[in-house]
């Protein structure tokens, strides 16, 4: 079973549809719009392949969307009396408070590989295996940000913008270094530069933090 919170869906809609403030329509009518009902399916769908892909070291494994429920008091998973596992995961949003979500499994679902789960661990701990950390890391370190060179930034007025034709020239100040930004963040000076038949520049200074404040 896998527990979301609702403003955690809220805010993934706005996210994902570019909205810019964070309202949980939930919280007003007690369900969910369709817009969001579509975000529980894409976050169902893209966590469902994730646990696949976990658990195929050890099992070959198939998760389905059975049900969803809205009200967590009518959700019927297991009896009152069955133990369940939960497995608690921490989302950072930015701009926005710590969310959670669980994932729950009923422990009798994990009896019939107990054994291989607990041969697993003990197998991981002694060996120290950083697989996963690894896997983690260069996940992290090969996520693609734009880089870009900002050689001016000029200004005119709207009247000279609307009256420019073909072959107007906009006077621009060279300045001293050029500004380079990083995924539109603000990161090193550099001058502009030449290599074989390619433009290239050539880091100077890394931006500071009191210079990016000033810009």
């Amino acid at each position: 079973m896998l527990v979301i919170e609702a403003p955690f869906v809220s805010h993934l809609t706005n996210s994902y549809y570019g909205g810019s403030k964070v309202q949980s329509l939930f919280a007003q009518q007690g369900e969910f719009t369709a817009t969001e009902q579509r975000i529980i399916e894409i976050i169902t769908e893209g966590m469902n392949a994730s646990m696949e892909a976990a658990w195929k070291d050890m099992l070959q494994t198939k998760f389905e969307v059975q049900s969803r429920e809205e009200n967590i008091q009518f959700v019927s998973f297991v009896d009152g009396a069955d133990t369940v596992i939960v497995c608690a995961f921490m989302v950072q949003m930015p701009n926005h408070d710590p969310v959670s979500f669980d994932i729950v499994y009923p422990l009798q679902t994990l009896k019939p590989i107990s054994s291989q789960l607990r041969s697993r661990v003990q197998n991981e701990f002694a060996q120290d295996d950083r697989t996963w950390k690894e896997r983690l890391q260069n996940a992290v370190l090969s996520i693609p940000l734009t880089l870009t060179a900002e050689i001016g930034n000029p200004k005119t007025s709207i009247g000279k913008l609307m009256k420019s034709t073909e072959g107007d020239v906009f006077a621009m100040a060279t300045p001293e270094h050029v500004l380079v930004k990083v995924a539109g963040e603000k990161v090193f000076f550099a001058d502009i530069g030449k290599v074989g038949p390619n433009a290239a520049i050539s880091m100077k200074k890394r931006v500071k933090m009191s210079e990016e404040k000033d810009g």
